[in-house]
């Protein structure tokens, strides 16, 4: 055994500081091309500088827009379950094809709020509970 206990753990830091590094150059040059604010020139700028100088690039990166990197991420997350959330609705509900009897028993409801103001007849009340339920 040639290669003693502190050559291992000292050779497990620099591999554990590549990963973290090539993560934190991975994640400036994400945040550069997703960023819809910036123009093409900022981001040709960004990467240029991140490119030729790497670690004081991303570093001056991380100073000048680190912040709103996090604020970006959380449009981006925000927006992305809200598009999930819209689509889960659109799913589960009546608008996307054959209704389901969630979607039966909202569109009864209604029918009975309707019913219960007087906006329709007992006749067309019947009428139109007949069509969902046959629906």
């Amino acid at each position: 055994m040639d290669y003693p206990l502190l050559n291992a753990f000292l050779t497990i830091m620099w591999v554990f500081l590549w990963v973290l590094w090539f993560m934190l150059l991975f994640r400036v040059f994400g945040d550069i091309f997703r960023d819809d604010s910036l123009s093409g020139w900022g981001k040709a700028g960004w990467s240029v500088f991140c490119v030729v100088l790497p670690f004081l690039g991303c570093f001056v990166y991380l100073i000048a827009r680190g912040r709103g990197m996090g604020e970006r991420e959380m449009r981006r997350a925000r927006r992305n379950e809200q598009e999930f959330q819209a689509y889960v609705r659109e799913a589960a509900g009546t608008g996307g094809g054959t209704p389901t009897p969630t979607g039966h028993v909202e569109e009864l409801s209604k029918l009975a709020g309707l019913h219960d103001h007087g906006d329709i007849t007992d006749a067309e009340y019947e009428q139109a509970k007949e069509k969902v339920l046959a629906g």
